[in-house]
């Protein structure tokens, strides 16, 4: 279950661009194998013209400059036949490189490999193992399931996936869905050199209604080697809301904390707050605001090497219009102001960054 991937699209009004082909025939029993895929090739132009074209070390989805580029293409099989079921995607472009850089081999074009059995006859309990979909944040990696063309701060800073098993259970009215996970690490398919201390998650959503998601996930484990194991705290809380038919509202807010040393009492802490809106005036016009702020002081995440580390505001407002049922056209204008000078402008340290990205996703 994707439980990442179902929370957005019931909470926003942007229409879904996946289609799968299914028989018109009420009589022919519908196959559990379904096979899908997505391509997202964006052109990113960032007013500081890195020269290396390689745009923010924070971020990990659409890091090029001013070059037409692959963000995020994958092939899906998916079989469910409601007792048993599994899947593998196959992934390329800028997201993989960036966001697996630390993976090695053919592991680094994994999007997702897992499989599950539902271990209750009468109730929905389910068991998943392998390479899956984070069940922290309240964005995806793929750009057409989110308001917004680019990723926040907080979702790139964050598991977009994880590898572990999964003990997962939602009730018949669908209202609650719970599940508690083990995990091999932060983001991570390979377990840290060094590293045996297993991570923990949980997720914990509640569905009051049709216009209401509420959500908590957290994570509790070490990226580090246990030679120098610093324990992680993490909480991920946000709420989704369909205000009305064509505006809906994300409030998010991300916390963690982390050990100064092995063993010490003492812990770095961070935060990140996000406001998102999305207005779809009309079927095929649809408009994303989102306003956030990065705090990590102490370069947990998000390191800078200057006095007041990463303490950053960022806005954005993208324009989406859907061409077809399974194609968009987006652009997107966002920029950052940090305390520190951590950007580059024109040769010298800025304080802000501004870019603009457009992109075009297909999904089949």
């Amino acid at each position: 279950m994707n439980t990442r991937l179902f929370l957005l699209a019931t909470a926003f009004s942007i229409p879904s661009l996946v289609s799968h082909a299914q028989s018109t025939d009420s009589t022919t029993t519908p196959s559990p194998l379904r096979i899908s895929g997505y391509v997202e090739a964006y052109y990113s132009y960032d007013f500081a013209r890195p020269e290396t074209h390689i745009r923010q070390p924070f971020l990990y989805s659409y890091n090029r400059h001013n070059t037409v580029n692959l963000n995020l293409g994958y092939v899906k099989a998916a079989y469910d036949n409601g007792r048993v079921r599994g899947t593998l995607a196959l992934m390329a472009g800028t997201y993989a490189n960036d966001n697996m850089a630390a993976e090695p081999g053919v592991l680094k074009n994994v999007f997702e490999a897992n499989a599950g059995v539902k271990i209750s006859r009468r109730k929905n309990v389910w068991i998943d193992a392998g390479i899956l979909p984070s069940h922290i944040g309240w964005e995806s990696a793929i750009g057409k399931d989110c308001p917004n063309l680019t990723r926040s701060l907080s979702a790139d800073n964050t598991p977009y996936f994880e590898t572990g098993a999964r003990l997962s259970y939602t009730t018949d009215n669908g209202r609650w869905y719970m599940s508690g996970m083990i995990l091999n690490g932060w983001q991570r398919i390979e377990r840290v050199s060094g590293n045996n201390t297993p991570a923990f998650g949980h997720q914990l959503t509640f569905k009051p209604n049709s216009r209401v998601t509420l959500n908590s996930s957290s994570f509790i484990g070490s990226d580090k080697p246990d030679s120098n194991r610093r324990m992680r705290y993490f909480h991920d809380l946000y709420g989704q809301f369909a205000v009305s038919e064509k505006l809906s509202l994300t409030l998010g807010f991300d916390i963690g904390a982390e050990q100064n040393a092995k063993g010490s009492s003492d812990y770095h802490t961070w935060y990140s707050p996000n406001i998102i809106a999305y207005y779809k005036p009309t079927a095929n016009w649809g408009i994303g605001l989102r306003g956030e702020y990065y705090n990590d002081p102490g370069g947990v995440i998000i390191g800078t090497g200057t006095p007041n580390g990463f303490q950053t505001l960022g806005y954005s407002v993208n324009l989406d219009r859907t061409i077809t049922s399974n194609a968009v056209w987006r652009i997107e204008a966002r920029g950052f102001n940090s305390k520190d000078a951590i950007f580059q402008q024109d040769g010298s340290p800025s304080q802000n960054n501004f870019f603009l990205t457009t992109a075009l996703a297909v999904s089949f």
